[in-house]
């Protein structure tokens, strides 16, 4: 199965936080997931990290290395991800997690979230 883990989740799995769930700990641990990030984590990362809201030590430069060691997927934001964007109705306005309900939606994976806004749209998601 394909999965694409919100900023926060990604995140949290770099720290290796007590918040992920069982659940998540159990899919990104698991060899034979496909586990993704999306380009617009990054981007969300970068902007929230450079304005000091975010704290994470090495930084980007870090985190790239985390997602290169690891295995993780870097996806891109693609045509089909912005005309999702587009269809989405505005349950959720924060633009990043819309970005990544619409890349969920356009490769067909499941998201791994805390975030109870990104339950709300029909796309698999689990915590």
């Amino acid at each position: 199965m394909r999965y694409l883990l919100d900023t926060h989740a990604f995140l949290w799995c770099c720290e290796g936080s007590d918040k992920l769930s069982k659940t998540a700990k159990q899919i990104i641990t698991d060899d034979d997931a496909q586990k993704y990030i999306s380009m617009a984590s990054l981007w969300e990362f970068s902007i929230k990290y450079s304005m000091g809201n975010l704290q994470f030590e090495g930084g980007l430069y870090r985190l790239c290395e985390i997602i290169e060691q690891s295995g993780f997927i870097v996806l891109p934001i693609t045509q089909s991800c912005l005309i999702c964007v587009i269809e989405l109705p505005f349950l959720h306005r924060d633009p990043f997690d819309r970005m990544l309900i619409a890349t969920a939606k356009a490769e067909g994976m499941t998201i791994l979230t805390a975030d109870e806004n990104i339950h709300k749209y029909d796309v698999p998601s689990m915590w």
